[in-house]
């Protein structure tokens, strides 16, 4: 079996900050939303995988990635030269794929315990495809899953006004190569996109079968700020463990479950977990609060943040109840007068910023 990793688009949601990065190589507890995707495909018994690239954002995940030897995979990059739908997409890595059965999987998705237990389920099935689903609060908002009393999907309705079903398709599909026909007779939605929510339909249509398989744990959609924010509360709430690997002392407190890498300065300094702080950070007479991640190489002097995400780079000065934030890269915040009020922030990479 194969997979392919959907690693493009334009990533607009996600403004400043992708006109810098791909959007799937914004860090959630400071690793990359697409190395735990990865990690999910390995885990999964997977190990030939195509991730498909975009022309504006393929070389930094091609650099960023490299040739999968960290995963002890074989990668190919495959280049969509336009964001024309995900069943576009599938029709671009054909040529990897040829016959052989494969998993879909959006490289900005993020989804507890993984998919073993879906390829599993898929391997001994003797179904045509198999679909993640997950039970949402405003079904109007997803592309939405039908299903008869077997747990069979019998129709897909794209953002249904009227939804018949709570069940949305989540990021994660498993395809026998039926699919390459249902995909050949489909024409492009309103959007001009070739969607695969019309190629699975078509599936049905040709009397395929197409199973179900309802996930009861979270599912993380990152293309937007809040999404990002609500990811690495959850992953760190989830996964981080206690991990110190610094000597503790000149004032530095420690509570709960944080993790500090190599050669970073804790100086007089709360750190409240789940938290996250890179290595070479400094840390100096301030509060780092719960749900916050702190990339490589970051200065924070007198200030408290809280519930936010400072990427690799950043000095953050006399700024206090900094919160719900995203930061990019190489910026600077730097307060000059009083301000009691918290500071929501979402900047890009290279900035400077005097409040």
């Amino acid at each position: 079996m194969k997979a392919i990793i959907l690693a493009g688009g334009k990533g607009t949601r996600l403004k400043p900050m992708t006109h810098t990065m791909a959007k799937q190589l914004l860090p959630v507890a400071n690793k990359p939303i697409l190395f735990y995707v990865l990690d999910q495909i390995i885990e999964s018994g997977i190990n030939d995988i195509g991730i498909i690239i975009s022309p504006e954002t393929g070389e930094d995940i091609k650099r960023n990635v490299g040739d999968g030897s960290r995963w002890h995979a074989h990668l190919t990059y495959i280049l969509q030269s336009e964001p024309a739908g995900l069943a576009h997409a599938v029709m671009t890595a054909r040529p990897f794929l040829q016959d052989k059965p494969f998993l879909m999987f959006l490289g900005d998705n993020l989804i507890q315990d993984g998919v073993k237990k879906f390829v599993s389920e898929f391997e001994t099935g003797a179904t045509d495809a198999l679909v993640l689903l997950k039970e949402v609060e405003d079904p109007r908002l997803f592309g939405i899953a039908e299903l008869d009393s077997q747990g069979n999907i019998v129709k897909l309705v794209e953002k249904p006004n009227e939804p018949k079903s709570n069940l949305a398709l989540v990021g994660a599909y498993l395809f026998k190569p039926e699919i390459h026909r249902a995909i050949d007779r489909i024409k492009p939605s309103w959007r001009g996109e070739l969607e695969i929510t019309d190629a699975i339909q078509e599936l049905l249509n040709m009397g395929h079968s197409v199973a179900s398989h309802i996930l009861n744990g979270w599912w993380l959609d990152t293309g937007k700020k809040d999404d990002m924010l609500e990811a690495n509360r959850v992953v760190l709430d989830d996964l981080i463990k206690r991990n110190i690997k610094i000597d503790i002392n000149n004032g530095a407190r420690i509570e709960g479950r944080v993790e500090i890498g190599e050669g970073t300065i804790i100086d007089d300094s709360t750190i409240r977990g789940p938290a996250s702080i890179a290595a070479n950070c400094k840390i100096i007479n301030s509060f780092i609060g719960p749900y916050t991640s702190i990339a490589a190489g970051t200065l924070i002097e007198n200030s408290s943040i809280h519930h936010s995400i400072i990427l690799a780079n950043c000095h953050i000065d006399n700024t206090e109840h900094l919160t719900d934030s995203i930061i990019g890269r190489n910026t600077s915040v730097i307060r000059k007068k009083a301000i009691s009020r918290s500071i929501k922030l979402f900047v890009g990479d290279d900035a400077f910023l005097e409040l």
